[in-house]
């Protein structure tokens, strides 16, 4: 892992004041209030900073957490709001099994003559159907009905 160079925080007059107003007043996360706490430990525009191990013990936090707090703060260019915030998460966890192109052939297999023997479809129906085609992943009845609902499909 190559180095990185340690930057310090630095907090104007107004990124304090908004610091110490999350700390002290409302009701906020406990997460944020943490990480307010730390760059407010770590500010160098007030004087010497503490050790980390002071820091640490002084907050109740761990190490790691004041070096990701500095770090977060470095990446974002010294912007308090997003350092002390959550993160926008990119993309879900595990992407969705259902492409425009499987709602597109699950709609038109909802709206075909359903097998002979059956007067309609049914939502079980539809999920044996689409595990026999071979190029529509295994869809659940519950996901394949809330494909039908959010396109307005009723099973007649």
């Amino acid at each position: 892992m190559p180095s990185q160079k340690k930057r310090p925080v630095t907090l104007t007059a107004a990124d304090r004041e908004v610091l110490v107003r999350v700390t002290t007043t409302g009701v906020r996360p406990a997460s944020m209030i943490r990480r307010a706490g730390v760059l407010l430990a770590l500010d160098t525009s007030v004087g010497v900073v503490d050790p980390k191990e002071v820091i640490a013990a002084r907050l109740g936090v761990s190490g790691e957490t004041i070096r990701l707090v500095a770090k977060r703060f470095a990446e974002t260019g010294g912007d308090v709001g997003a350092t002390i915030g959550r993160k926008k998460r990119d993309l879900p966890p595990v992407p969705s099994p259902v492409t425009g192109e499987v709602e597109a052939r699950l709609i038109a297999m909802a709206c075909s003559q359903p097998p002979q023997g059956y007067t309609r479809w049914s939502l079980r129906l539809l999920e044996k159907h689409v595990a026999l085609v071979g190029d529509i992943p295994n869809l659940d009845h519950s996901t394949i009905g809330r494909v039908l609902k959010k396109r307005n499909c009723v099973l007649i």
